[in-house]
């Protein structure tokens, strides 16, 4: 297993659909062993294909419940169904999410509060999630990274003013930028 390069907003592969897996191969399996090394160390709660320079339709996810129950696993090819979002503004500290793409930052953004996947698993077995709460925003969030969209992309206006001037003062948001889990020091 090995610790994959974390794409940083700005790399092409971030913004753009990813592809649909056609084959569970021995490089699909390698890939995702490696996902789950990759978010394992950052740490992060889930990783898709695309913010380690893949653009295939992958994700993995890791959460542990309140009552210190363990959520892991991959989902290929998901389809996502979400109700509707309840109006209003996100609460900061309730509904506030960071990405590893963009990585030591948190801003409010309002999800939908149930949803549910379906896609495969890593034998090609057929995968359904039903979930709410903060697994329900993992999926959605993981799910935006597979048709190129970034949490930031969805920030009010304010926050996004705020994601500009961070990005420029760290030199993000130019094809290329990645850090790698465990190594680098991503600190202001």
């Amino acid at each position: 297993m090995a610790v994959l390069p974390i794409r940083i907003m700005g790399d092409p592969v971030l913004h753009s659909p990813a592809s649909l897996v056609e084959d569970i191969s021995d490089d699909i399996r390698t890939l995702v062993s490696d996902m789950f090394e990759t978010m394992d160390t950052a740490p992060g709660v889930g990783l898709a294909a695309p913010q380690v320079g893949v653009p295939l339709r992958i994700y993995t996810y890791a959460y542990v419940d309140d009552d210190d129950q363990p959520w892991r696993g991959v989902i290929i090819n998901p389809e996502l169904w979400m109700v509707p979002l309840e109006p209003g503004e996100p609460d900061d500290d309730l509904e506030s999410e960071g990405c590893l793409s963009f990585p030591g930052e948190r801003f409010p953004l309002r999800r939908s509060e149930r949803v549910r996947v379906a896609g495969i698993d890593l034998e090609g077995k057929p995968v359904e999630i039903a979930v709410d709460g903060w697994r329900a925003r993992i999926m959605q969030h993981e799910f935006d990274h597979l048709d190129g969209i970034l949490y930031i992309d969805r920030l009010s206006d304010r926050d996004w003013k705020t994601v500009q001037k961070i990005a420029k003062k760290r030199g993000w948001g130019k094809p290329g930028a990645s850090w790698l889990p465990g190594v680098d020091d991503l600190e202001g």
